[in-house]
């Protein structure tokens, strides 16, 4: 264990800061971890930290030992709601980067008025876990590289992350996608936790505008519904107005939010 840091001041916050490992602080009060911090290299090249700590002071104290030592930038996802965190990292020097928000969608074909709802002419929607590995990294090639060439894909959710090969990280038993002749032209990524997530809804940017994200969501949430799952959950960053568009626009709602915070 090497001593990286010590706080001097005197009382009930003054904590020895000790890195245990290559990312990963510990703050100690009379051999006691009263705080944690930890810095995590995501597959996307950008550096997310944490810090646990009991106190504010101790926060701080965590931040000051930690982050003159880390690349910047620097980034940390914080709950919207918790607006003391907020501040702690605000001190530290971090600003808000984005917000995303979280939605709870409900299922139930009466609700979300899919019920009706097919694929346009010539497109079929193939339902979870029932895509090909080929087509499916073909079409997320295709969707990584037109995302890049607009917003960024660092303004997707935190969890659709990259690998060192520039190709997107994904588990094919995870997506839906929708399929036109032999080629696959957009895909819906779905988590199943307890409560299914989204976490992503995708179309090429030359078949947008022709109802086949609906299609793969109206899909999606059916199955869903039909195995006893009546709610699922989706983050959308604040700032795409065609995905709040289209989950407002079947039920869904706001359950809450998150705000990637950014120091550079």
């Amino acid at each position: 264990m090497e001593s990286l840091h010590f706080s001097a001041g005197t009382g009930e916050h003054a904590v020895l800061i000790t890195r245990v490992a290559e990312r990963h602080w510990h703050a100690l009060e009379d051999d006691r971890v009263v705080g944690r911090g930890e810095a995590t290299h995501r597959p996307d090249g950008r550096v997310f930290v944490s810090i646990d700590a009991w106190h504010r002071p101790v926060f701080d104290q965590l931040a000051e030992a930690m982050l003159p030592d880390l690349p910047k930038p620097l980034y940390t996802v914080v709950d919207e709601a918790d607006v003391d965190l907020t501040s702690q990292w605000e001190r530290a020097g971090f600003t808000t980067r984005r917000r995303e928000w979280e939605y709870l969608v409900p299922t139930d074909p009466a609700v979300t008025g899919l019920g009706s709802v097919l694929p346009p002419p010539g497109v079929k929607v193939l339902g979870v876990g029932e895509a090909q590995e080929g087509p499916l990294r073909a079409v997320d090639r295709v969707i990584r590289d037109e995302v890049e060439a607009t917003v960024g894909w660092q303004e997707m959710p935190a969890e659709v992350l990259v690998r060192p090969d520039g190709a997107t990280a994904f588990d094919t038993s995870k997506y839906a996608v929708a399929a036109q002749d032999e080629r696959y032209v957009g895909l819906l990524r779905l988590v199943p936790l307890r409560q299914p997530r989204i976490r992503l809804i995708a179309v090429r940017t030359d078949l947008r505008r022709r109802g086949i994200a609906r299609a793969l969501l109206a899909g999606v949430l059916g199955s869903l519904h039909r195995s006893g799952h009546p709610e699922a959950s989706a983050d959308v960053n604040e700032s795409n107005a065609a995905a709040v568009a289209l989950f407002e626009s079947v039920g869904a709602r706001r359950a809450g939010s998150s705000l990637e915070m950014e120091l550079r």
